[in-house]
């Protein structure tokens, strides 16, 4: 698990307007709380903070947040983005006990390729991106990985097929689909759709095409007599 210091200052003012000009300064306002300690607004600088949660266990890196001269071992929390530019605007950071299980969310990736799937047309679907676990601090994983190897066309793997470290608890419904296998539909199939559909319609038109020119004969007799 990967640590790293991170600097932050406190004394900011609160308010939309501050964190406003402390963004425009290239700094990101937040609040670290957590373990009996009240809560306490600060502001770290953009840049080191992403240097500081640039190695693979991005968010879920330990930090080692130093405030006024203390250090707290934190872990970020919960991150507020702008909805359209998606840059971070806030930071929950929340101290913890580097022997004590809390509970985070870690990615999941997938290896390897599937020769039944590949040979049959099928399509390897990942449903889950990041799963919740339990753990100590330091034991939690950069992510997990799911060997799709031996898939075939009517299997899917559920977090219960996980696997993960010692000492590591999946948290997530055991039940939940987190790789599942579909078909893709070939060009040839989709050409022969369309020209079933394009002959269906060009029928139900000669239909009513029919149908009209016997309503015009027959009106026509009655117009005669």
């Amino acid at each position: 698990m990967t640590e790293t210091i991170l600097h932050a200052e406190t004394g900011r003012a609160t308010g939309s307007s501050s964190a406003r000009r402390l963004r425009r300064e290239g700094r990101i306002p937040g609040v670290v709380y957590g373990l009996g300690m009240e809560p306490t607004s600060l502001s770290v600088d953009r840049r080191e903070l992403r240097i500081a949660v640039s190695g693979s266990a991005g968010l879920n890196t330990i930090l080692d947040l130093t405030v006024d001269g203390n250090v707290y071992p934190s872990i970020i929390k919960d991150v507020q983005r702008h909805p359209v530019r998606l840059n971070i605007e806030h930071l929950d950071f929340i101290q913890v006990d580097l022997n004590a299980e809390i509970v985070v969310t870690v990615p999941v990736h997938i290896q390897g390729e599937s020769k039944e799937v590949n040979d049959n047309n099928g399509l390897i679907d990942q449903i889950m991106t990041e799963v919740e676990i339990s753990t100590t601090p330091r034991n939690i994983p950069d992510e997990i990985i799911v060997d799709v190897t031996e898939m075939t066309m009517d299997s899917t793997i559920t977090v219960a097929d996980l696997s993960v470290p010692a000492g590591v608890a999946l948290t997530t419904d055991p039940e939940s689909a987190v790789v599942t296998v579909s078909i893709m539909r070939t060009p040839v199939l989709d050409e022969e759709a369309a020209a079933a559909e394009a002959a269906a319609a060009e029928g139900e038109e000669g239909e009513e095409g029919t149908e009209a020119s016997e309503g015009d004969a027959e009106g026509g007799d009655d117009s005669g007599e």
